[in-house]
This record gives C-alpha cells, sequence and structure tokens, in this order.
C-alpha cells in the first residue's frame, strides 16, 4: 500500500486519484475550490483545499503532504495568459518557477522521497527531427521555459527523488483539439506529425512508474501514432460529424516526432492505440 498525495485533482489528477483508489492506495487530493471538496470526498479522496502561490502556500499543505510516500504534482502553467509579471524594478518573474520554490521546502520537512512531477514536451519547442529524452530541450513558450526551470530544480534536490513526465498534446473522451480546429481555415502545419496521449494513458504510465518505482528519470509520454495533423483531424472531425478544418498544404510544415520508445522499453508499457 503507497498514501499517495496528488496536487491538483483537475482532469488529470480526479480520475488518475480515483484509479489509485481503486487498487488500494490511500490518495489525498488538493484544489482551490471549496466547491470541488465535496467531489473528491464522494470519489474516495481525502480532500485539502490547497492554494500554491508565488508568495506562499496554504497552512493545510503541511497536512496534506504529511505521511505520504509519493507526491504527483500535476498543475502545469497556464497555456494562455501572463506568467510573469514585473517588479517594482523592472525585473521579470517568473510566477510558476516561484510555484515550485515555495513548495519546495514543505516538501524536505515532510516525509516524502519521492516524486512524480507533470511536464510537457512543450519543453522541446518546435524543431524539426526525432525527439527522444536525450535531446536538449529548447522551449520557445514561456509556460516551456518555466517547466523546465521547474524540472531542474526539483531534480537538483537531494531530499527526494523526482521523475519528469514530459506529455504531449492531451486527448480524451471530453478533450480533443478537433473541437476547436472544426470549420477553420488555412491552417499551419498540415503535414506536421501529430504527438498525443491520451487520457488513460496517461494514467497508465502513471502507474507504471509508481509499481515499477522508476525514480530518478525523464520520460516523454507519447504514443507511437504519428499521422499528419492534416489526415488525423480530418478523420476525427468526420467521426464527430463536425465540419472539417481545413489545412493550407503549400506551407512547410514542422516535422517533429516526439518518441515514446523509453516507456516502452523501461515500462513495458503498451499503448492503447485503439483510443486515438
Amino acid at each position: 500500500m503507497t498514501k499517495i498525495s496528488i496536487l491538483g485533482c483537475g482532469w488529470l489528477g480526479l480520475p488518475l486519484a480515483k484509479r489509485l483508489i481503486e487498487k488500494g492506495n490511500p490518495v489525498k487530493g488538493s484544489t482551490t475550490s471549496e466547491n470541488k471538496l465535496s467531489i473528491l470526498e464522494n470519489a474516495g479522496i481525502n480532500p485539502f483545499l490547497v492554494t500554491l502561490d508565488s508568495e506562499s502556500v496554504s497552512e493545510s499543505i503541511t497536512a496534506f503532504l504529511s505521511e505520504s510516500d509519493i507526491l504527483i504534482i500535476d498543475i502545469p502553467p497556464k497555456l494562455r495568459g501572463n506568467n510573469t509579471v514585473t517588479d517594482n524594478y523592472g525585473s521579470s518573474r517568473k510566477i510558476f518557477v516561484e510555484k515550485i520554490e515555495n513548495l519546495i521546502p514543505f516538501i524536505e520537512k515532510s516525509n516524502l522521497k519521492k516524486v512524480l512531477f507533470v511536464s510537457s514536451t512543450s519543453v522541446y519547442g518546435d524543431g524539426n527531427g526525432n525527439i527522444t529524452e536525450e535531446t536538449i530541450p529548447n522551449p520557445e513558450t514561456e509556460s516551456g521555459r518555466q517547466l523546465l526551470l521547474s524540472e531542474a530544480i526539483l531534480q537538483n534536490n537531494q531530499n527526494f527523488a523526482t521523475t519528469i513526465l514530459r506529455f504531449g498534446g492531451l486527448i480524451g473522451e471530453d478533450r480533443h483539439p478537433v473541437t476547436s480546429l472544426s470549420g477553420k481555415e488555412n491552417l499551419d502545419n498540415a503535414d506536421a506529425p501529430v504527438n498525443l496521449i491520451h487520457q488513460n494513458d496517461c494514467i497508465g504510465i502513471i502507474e507504471a512508474i509508481i509499481n515499477q518505482s522508476q525514480w530518478n528519470e525523464v520520460f516523454n509520454a507519447v504514443a507511437p501514432f504519428h499521422p499528419t495533423r492534416e489526415q488525423y483531424y480530418t478523420q476525427k472531425a468526420k467521426e464527430q460529424n463536425l465540419v472539417s478544418p481545413k489545412f493550407n498544404s503549400e506551407k512547410s510544415s514542422i516535422k517533429k516526432i516526439v518518441s515514446g520508445k523509453k516507456i516502452e522499453n523501461i515500462l513495458h508499457y503498451k499503448f492503447r492505440l485503439e483510443d486515438y
């Protein structure tokens, strides 16, 4: 029996917690919304209201981390909006990185020895070619840069072992890019391969890491399924009776394929390609 705390019970954290509880693991889950506490409790999760910001951490963080063996951090930066602020001296502050830095002392004071940090393949940027865990990251977005800095802060701390899980584009039954692409025209990167990961595989991979004690590792979590954007989203639009997006095939496309072979080779994990 492994005691687990999940910081961030949202789109992934909530179903992940349910799965871990089904397997006999006591789970503490955090939310920033009081209205969601009852949802967590009804799911069998020990609920905590935890607010983590660049200035402070709510007092409940100590009890949230207490007696747990593993902490899963699933609070990625917002994909939109400003993740930096400028102080009175004109210096740019990185809000998400500061949140992680504020969390570190509380992890150190707890008995936690293992951390799983949910990151993103956005840390690699948009270069062409085959991307593996050996590829030197080159983030081009602010969220990618802050994720990479946060990864390093956690990995370099000797008080606990950290595994980094870099997810590709997230999809699931209630989340799919084709819904926002439907009906749009003149879209770029028609021939770019997709690099996706389904919610079911996200959960399965995290389970495998925990069950096999694969710590101090970095994994790219991307399914071995890379049709072009035009092929994939046209087909998905048809399946969901949506207006197909139209791509501009005359413009050159980024040819970036993120490899998930390390997950297959080390964790012996089989991706559920029928979900894609």
